[in-house]
């Protein structure tokens, strides 16, 4: 038989241990930043002067008036979108399109032919390398390639 006390120290440990398997996003303690610690006074003093350095730095890049800024922006009224047609071009259609007898949205390009006139043939260098052959010095430095 299990004593009470050993019956509550097996719960309590259950309890405990199930705790470490929640990620640590879930956990509630947020990330409240405690008073900063120093080691002496002489540390505590430069974070001090640091800290005012930074906000004069602030103050001459115009940062706060940045923020003020911000602030009011975001204070302000949301701005209202309308997809109707603004005003002044709603009276337009007395005004006809031009008609350039064109039917489509674009004019069709011709498709581009090769003719041939210019190449002579096709020459083939090495198994299933086919080359365009353009000039008749071509066919013969082919032709020795492949033999030479």
């Amino acid at each position: 038989m299990v004593s009470l006390l050993e019956y509550l120290h097996i719960n309590y440990v259950y309890i405990c241990m199930t705790m470490h398997l929640a990620h640590p996003s879930l956990s509630m303690g947020g990330k409240k930043k405690g008073k900063i610690k120093f080691r002496n006074a002489e540390e505590a003093r430069k974070q001090r002067e640091l800290e005012s350095d930074w906000h004069d730095l602030q103050k001459r890049w115009g940062v706060e008036a940045e923020d003020k800024k911000r602030k009011r922006a975001l204070a302000a009224d949301p701005l209202v979108y309308s997809l109707g047609t603004p005003i002044g071009r709603s009276n337009t259609h007395h005004i006809k399109s031009l008609d350039t007898g064109h039917s489509g949205p674009v004019s069709s390009k011709q498709p581009t032919k090769y003719t041939g006139g210019e190449m002579l043939g096709i020459g083939q260098l090495h198994k299933s390398n086919a080359v365009p052959v353009f000039r008749q010095q071509d066919a013969v430095d082919i032709a020795r390639m492949r033999r030479g």
